[in-house]
């Protein structure tokens, strides 16, 4: 399956290298455990251009592929930061639509539910983002029911999560719905992260 990560200028780091740590660990679990010859996931990175691109803090990271140009993707992943470059960039937005039509899965982290919401994949559905921008997303687009306290929102085809950290809890929940509940676990052991299940995020809200 291809993974598909937006990069952008201001994009926030965790957003979407937790997401890739995810994917990547568990292919190579999945090799290691089941089937030396088969990758269950091919995370990779698209931008507008293939310049370096600034993420926040200083931050740079290369793309791996263009919009005009890359692989097919299945799974469309979408990071949240300082969003105001790619809410405003005609070419981003239309991407964002074009591939999202065409992926299997399509996921945000943080605040890029606002781009989900703003090319209009969210309308009807529940959605969250990150704690700070909950109100504001509720204001400006009323056709989506936000939650205030969830981790992540799972809406079958489109899935959206809170900030920064949480993304790495819905990549994990999306490896268990893709690949299994032993390969999410084994995933989140050997990156020695404290996985919480659906039930758990819940019961606590």
């Amino acid at each position: 399956m291809n993974i598909g990560i937006l990069i952008f200028p201001g994009v926030e780091i965790l957003d979407f290298a937790g997401p890739f740590e995810v994917f990547s660990v568990a292919s190579r679990v999945s090799r290691r455990d089941r089937d030396p010859d088969v990758d269950p996931f091919n995370a990779f990175f698209l931008a507008e251009r293939l310049d370096i691109v600034d993420a926040r803090y200083g931050f740079q990271v290369k793309p791996h592929f263009e919009f005009e140009k890359h692989s097919r993707i299945d799974l469309l992943l979408i990071p949240g930061g300082v969003v105001d470059q790619p809410r405003a960039s005609v070419p981003t937005l239309d991407w964002i639509k074009r591939t999202a039509d065409a992926a299997t899965v399509v996921t945000s982290v943080c605040t890029g539910a606002f781009l989900l919401a703003q090319v209009g994949l969210l309308d009807g559905l529940r959605a969250t983002t990150h704690w700070e921008d909950v109100g504001a997303l509720r204001d400006e687009f009323p056709a989506v029911e936000v939650l205030a306290s969830e981790l992540w929102v799972d809406e079958g085809r489109v899935l959206t999560s809170a900030g920064i950290a949480a993304g790495i809890d819905m990549c994990l929940h999306l490896v268990e719905r893709l690949g299994g509940k032993q390969l999410a676990d084994a995933t989140a052991r050997q990156m020695v992260y404290a996985r919480r299940s659906a039930e758990e995020v819940s019961s606590s809200a």
